[in-house]
Formats: structure tokens, C-alpha cells, sequence
């Protein structure tokens, strides 16, 4: 009997895999099935209350609401920038340190991007890349792709160290099996953590390195003349360089200063490296490579937003066209620093419903912190700084929400489709939640070699709930407890789970919903799922073989 629980806990994932990947189906109609199908198993078999599953689903719609807020704000500003002439300036910068469009991808999806996940997190890097790509001369199903596989080595500590500190502690801190361990070993629950911290910092920082050659590898396969993986492959001495420009100062960072800002300092060091090295032409090929002329591009490949190509305004230079951008990742980062006053204020506008529908679920939102505002406050200083005429801005106001309107849908059903099956522990029936039901089946499976297995876990839960946060919070004290039982390393095994709730970024069903959207593209959320799994494969896999010689071969505990 148990084996038919761990399949049917695995049904919602089968359910939306099967729908976008295999069927081909849009998210618009494969997340509201999905939807009905999570909540008719937690209700049928699981037997959670009516009212819980009602609650997960405000909790999930309240959260959808958050989310298309920051691409609203995200979309705004990309508008008013190609209406002040930004982009065109922005784009004519970028070709004149290297007309490559690897390079170009490398700067922007990789470095940029990871700068910003650093700052931000919410998903953010996609909502700032992909259309930034896109206005440069992308192909928006390009932009959209690329701008998925960079988000998700940096993700591991995202901003101010949240998937790791907020993350990881909720799920170990204060658990009587941890203290437990800890007594054993001889330390305290602070040292243990560092040890969880380094070793992710590390060992991510391994895989992690060759994320950007996967990156062009994939640009050129599906967007070249030649559709050939050898002409990104060819690329593979600066794709390395960047990615050690990042990974470097990164785990430098975790191992010295702790988890608070790995991927922001590794972004922030590795922009500046990378954009000097493409300056100067430092292991960058002779051949330039670009994207067949537009009118060759297959159906498909463009979604509302177009490329900005001669729209240069005078007055609007470099460093004018790039400070709005400038702007978004310096109040990111002041409004999250905790001891500087501008989070608390951002907080202190809080809506926060305990007990909803008289269960133990409770909705929380804080507007004002959300990345969205950011955008908008950087869109009023725009509009000022750049001289925009206020009806560019009612138009980019208006095309941003015409842009998300099918958007709204999909995040409605896929959201509330993830709160239900987290929420699904409060039930009648005494069975564990789906997420753990399905963890369990898949440690049982695996025994000694769990190792290998763990990233997959953690990909699973970012994955189904839209973030490795609440991945790592799921299931870190799974983790934890099935190396205690095989009697291997704890801390790299949780190392492993941060890893794989970073890479299951790259096919969140929020996160290319909402990363679709800013680019103006709708439908093709199962295509851009199948055309990342080959870096998710390498990450997970790679992660796992890394984590059985670490604990096998190396004897680490």
C-alpha cells in the first residue's frame, strides 16, 4: 500500500511533466488540470479538510499576485527604456565590447544575472535578462532559455544567503534529531551550519563552472544557421573564464565571510573581469558568432516584445542608459541589508492572516519589500532622469499589462496547485505530506547510494513550489535524516539538497511562466522545459556523483 502512496504523491509532478513536456501542451491549460488533479488526491486520498485546501489556494493566489507584480515592474521599465532611447545606446555598448552573441550572453544572462540574483532573488535575474536580451536583438524564446539556465548557480544563496539562512535553518534549527547530532559531535548548531555553507560554496562552485558553457552550447544548438553544438563549444576557454570569474570570488566569499553575499560579491567581481577580458579580446574566438537574419527565425521564436536596432536619442549615453539598471541592483541590495533602515521600513507595511478559513495556514505579503517596487521606483526616476513623455509612460504601463493578462491565469491554477500539495501534512488520513511521502519512496529506492540522489529531491521541491527556499525548508531535515540513517556526512547531503533546489530553477513552472511573460511569449512553457533538462540533467547528476566521491572517496563528514 505505501508504494501506491508514493506514486500518487508523485502524480502532480507526472501530471504537469506529462501535459507541457510530453503532450506539448500550454501552461494555460496544463496547470489548471494539474491543479485539480493535486487537489482531488490530497482531498480523496490524503484527506485534507476542504477549508485547508480552500486556504491553500488563497495562500497560492495571494503569492501569484506577488509574483506578477515584479514582472509588471520588470516589463514597465524595459518599456520606458526602449522609449528613451536606453536599450538602443545599451545595445550599441555591448557590441562594441564584443559583437559575439556568446560573449554578449555570457556578460548579461550569466554575470549580469547572477548579480542580480545576488541582490534580489524572486526570480528577478529572468525578469531583468530576458527582456534586456530580447530589446538587444534576441530571440525572446532564446532570451527566455538562456536567462533560465543562468539562474541557478547563484541561486544556492541567492540574496543576503535566504534559500541557506532562512531556508536550511527552518528546517534543522531547533529539531531534537539535530540537537541530538550536534551533542554527538561535540559542537554547536552554528558551527555545523558553517560546515553546510562551505561545502555547499564548494561544491557548487564545481558543477556550477561549466553552467555558462551549457549556456552557449544550447544558444547555438537551437538558435544557430547550422543549429550546431560546436559553435558554442567553441567558445568553451572564455565560457570556463567565466564561469571561474564568478565561482571563485563566490566560494571565496562562503567560506570566508558566510552565505550572506556569495552571489552578489561573485556577480558583481566576475561582471567587471569578464567585460574587461571581452574588451581585450582575451580568449575570445576570431570567428564572431550571431543569429540567422531575422527573417529566416522559425514560428515561435519571438513573442510581443521586438528588438530595439536604431532608436539612439541624443543625450542618452552610456552611463545614462545603464543606470536605471545600475539603480535596480543598488536599492536591491541597500533595502535588504539588515542593518542599514530602509528593510524595515519597506516591511513595515505588512498584511498577515493567521488561521485562514480556521486552519493552521497562514497568508503573509509585504508589498513595499517585493522587487516589483523597486522597478517602479526606478521607473519614476527614469522618467525624470531620461525626460520621458508621460504618454510613453501610460503606453508602457499599458502594454505591461496586456502582457501579463494570460499570465495571471497560468500562476493562478500553478501557484495554488504548489501551496495545496506542501499543505497537504494537515490532513485526516495520518500520512506524511506529499513532498515527504514522495522523498521517503524515492531513499527507499536508493539506500547507500542516496548521494546521488539528493539534488534530484531538492530539484523536485523547487520544481513544484517555484523556489529553492521553500525546497530547502521541505526538505532539509529529510535529508538530514536519511544520511543519519546510512550513517554518511549530514552536511554535505544538505549541501546537495541547496544544490538541487537551485537547479530546480530552471524548470519552475512559476519561474518560466513569469520569465515567458516578460518577453511577451505564452504557450511555449514545455518547449523551454525540454530545452534546459540537458543542463537540470548535467546539475543534478553531476551534484550527485560529486556527492558520492565526497562522501565515499574523500570520507568527508
Amino acid at each position: 500500500m505505501q508504494a501506491v502512496y508514493y506514486l500518487l504523491s508523485l502524480a502532480p509532478i507526472t501530471t504537469v511533466f506529462l501535459l507541457l513536456v510530453i503532450a506539448k501542451r500550454s501552461a494555460k491549460q496544463a496547470m489548471p488540470v494539474a491543479y485539480l488533479v493535486t487537489a482531488a488526491i490530497a482531498l480523496l486520498i490524503w484527506q485534507v479538510p476542504l477549508n485547508v485546501i480552500a486556504a491553500s489556494t488563497l495562500e497560492g493566489l495571494v503569492m501569484a499576485a506577488e509574483i506578477l507584480y515584479i514582472v509588471f515592474g520588470a516589463i514597465v521599465l524595459l518599456n520606458v527604456l526602449k522609449e528613451s532611447g536606453a536599450i538602443a545606446t545599451i545595445r550599441r555598448g555591448l557590441l562594441e565590447v564584443s559583437p559575439d552573441r556568446r560573449i554578449q550572453v555570457l556578460i548579461i544572462a550569466w554575470m549580469f544575472g547572477s548579480f542580480i540574483e545576488g541582490a534580489s532573488g524572486f526570480g528577478t535575474p529572468a525578469a531583468v535578462c530576458g527582456p534586456l536580451l530580447v530589446a538587444l536583438g534576441f530571440p525572446a524564446l532564446a532570451a527566455v532559455m538562456v536567462a533560465l539556465i543562468a539562474n541557478s548557480t547563484a541561486v544556492v544563496f541567492a540574496a543576503v544567503g535566504i534559500p541557506v539562512l532562512l531556508g536550511i535553518n527552518a528546517g534543522l534549527e531547533g529539531s531534537p534529531v539535530v540537537e541530538n547530532y550536534m551533542a554527538q559531535l561535540g559542537i554547536t548548531y552554528a558551527q555545523y551550519f558553517e560546515r553546510i555553507v562551505i561545502r555547499a560554496g564548494i561544491l557548487n562552485s564545481i558543477i556550477g563552472t561549466l553552467i555558462p558553457l551549457f549556456m552557449v552550447a544550447c544558444l547555438t544548438r537551437y538558435f544557430g544557421q547550422s543549429k550546431s553544438w560546436r559553435e558554442g563549444l567553441a567558445i568553451w576557454q572564455f565560457a570556463l573564464f567565466a564561469g571561474l570569474a564568478f565561482t571563485i570570488p563566490s566560494t571565496l566569499t562562503a567560506v570566508f565571510l558566510g552565505p550572506e553575499f556569495p552571489s552578489l560579491i561573485g556577480g558583481l567581481v566576475g561582471l567587471a573581469v569578464v567585460v574587461l577580458a571581452a574588451q581585450k579580446r582575451f580568449l575570445t574566438p576570431k570567428q564572431v558568432w550571431d543569429f540567422p537574419p531575422t527573417e529566416a527565425w522559425s514560428d515561435g521564436w519571438m513573442g510581443n516584445l521586438k528588438p530595439v536596432i536604431n532608436n539612439e536619442v541624443q543625450g542618452i549615453n552610456l552611463f545614462k542608459a545603464w543606470l536605471p539598471y545600475v539603480l535596480v541592483g543598488l536599492f536591491l541590495v541597500v533595502s535588504r541589508l539588515p542593518f542599514l533602515p530602509f528593510q524595515a521600513l519597506l516591511k513595515a507595511l505588512e498584511f498577515n492572516l493567521t488561521d485562514v478559513l480556521g486552519t493552521e495556514i497562514g497568508i503573509d505579503s509585504q508589498p513595499l519589500y517585493l522587487p516589483g517596487t523597486i522597478f517602479i521606483l526606478v521607473v519614476i526616476v527614469t522618467y525624470f532622469f531620461h525626460r520621458v513623455e508621460m504618454k510613453a509612460l501610460k503606453q508602457a504601463t499599458i502594454d505591461a499589462v496586456t502582457t501579463l493578462t494570460g499570465t495571471a491565469v497560468v500562476l493562478a491554477a500553478a501557484v495554488p496547485m504548489a501551496r495545496v500539495f506542501i499543505n497537504s501534512g494537515f490532513n485526516q488520513s495520518g500520512l506524511a505530506s506529499m513532498p515527504l511521502t514522495l522523498a521517503d519512496g524515492v531513499s527507499n529506492l536508493a539506500g547507500q547510494s542516496w548521494p546521488l540522489f539528493a539534488p534530484t529531491i531538492g530539484a523536485m521541491g523547487s520544481f513544484i513550489a517555484g523556489s529553492a527556499t521553500v525546497s530547502n525548508m521541505m526538505f532539509s531535515l529529510f535529508q538530514f535524516g536519511v544520511a543519519t540513517e546510512i550513517d554518511i556526512s549530514t552536511s554535505v547531503v544538505v549541501a546537495l539538497q541547496a544544490m538541487g533546489g537551485a537547479a530546480g530553477n530552471m524548470i519552475c513552472v512559476t519561474n518560466v511562466v513569469a520569465a515567458s511573460a516578460t518577453v511577451g511569449l505564452s504557450g511555449c512553457e514545455g518547449l523551454l522545459i525540454r530545452r534546459v533538462l540537458l543542463p537540470l540533467t548535467y546539475y543534478v547528476i553531476g551534484a550527485g556523483i560529486l556527492g558520492l566521491i565526497v562522501v565515499y572517496g574523500l570520507k568527508i563528514t
